[in-house]
């Protein structure tokens, strides 16, 4: 599909989405919003696809935030509309069958740093920067930010990068958890696609299992988690990608996956 405000890029096993409004810092208008959920649908349903990265254009910033322009003309009634809009998005992403990389390139603020938590996986540079900011406008994150910062990094950090609007540099962010590696600007999305090329090549069934069961199994108790873990390990016991697996360990090969 044709896209304004995003640029795809195919490999033959996984995708690289650059946001490109890098005049505008990466800002997340409706219309890239609109473009990111249909954009990686369309993955979603391509077979051949194992992983997909999402980065921003320039050097600047992976996302500076949302557009500030389009929120200051939002009321009660389309402030709640735009959020859910953005919400359903991420949570697409965070939903897929595909595991999701943010490989962030400077500022992720705001939307940005929702856009990133709704990722699997997250990879810095070491320029960048992460926040959310909004309190600063007198607002509250919309993207999820309230809920996921929180559950990957804990209440008493989340509560104050929420109530502050404090921008936090990537080895802060790594510390704390909000990021699983840091790397130098220039190995940036060497390593993202390092990391997609290693995940194409896990079995896809086990890894859409693992996306699932770790997303329901937090919204959870321990009990029902542990049932629901038991259930799936039975189901993927009978797939192909699982006898294969075996047999090649026993066998002392490289296994072929073929997500059956």
């Amino acid at each position: 599909m044709e896209t304004k405000n995003l640029l795809v890029e195919k490999s033959e096993h996984y995708a690289v989405v650059t946001i490109n409004r890098p005049e505008k810092l990466n800002a997340l208008n409706a219309a890239t919003v609109t473009e990111l959920y249909q954009v990686m649908k369309e993955l979603q349903k391509d077979e051949a696809m194992r992983a997909v990265i999402i980065t921003g254009s320039g050097e600047k910033a992976f996302v500076a935030g949302a557009d500030i322009a389009e929120i200051a003309k939002h009321d009660e009634i389309s402030g709640k509309i735009f959020a859910m809009r953005g919400q359903k998005v991420f949570r697409f992403i965070e939903k897929m069958r595909l595991p999701v990389i943010a490989a962030i390139n400077g500022y992720a603020l705001g939307g940005g740093c929702e856009l990133a938590m709704a990722c699997h996986l997250r990879i810095a540079s070491s320029k960048a920067k992460f926040g959310q900011p909004e309190i600063n406008l007198g607002l509250i994150p919309g993207y999820g930010g309230t809920q996921r910062l929180p559950r990957l990094i804990g209440r008493t950090q989340a509560m104050y990068l929420l109530l502050t609007g404090e921008m936090i540099d990537a080895r802060k962010a790594l510390e704390i958890g909000l990021v699983n590696e840091v790397v130098e600007p220039e190995k940036l999305m060497d390593r993202a696609r390092e990391l997609a090329k290693t995940l194409t090549e896990k079995a896809p069934i086990a890894v859409n299992y693992i996306l699932d069961v770790v997303d329901q199994g937090l919204n959870l108790n321990l009990d029902m988690a542990l049932n629901l873990e038991a259930e799936m390990f039975g189901n993927i016991c009978a797939t192909e990608d699982m006898k294969e697996g075996t047999a090649a360990f026993l066998e002392k090969r490289k296994p072929q996956f073929k997500g059956k």
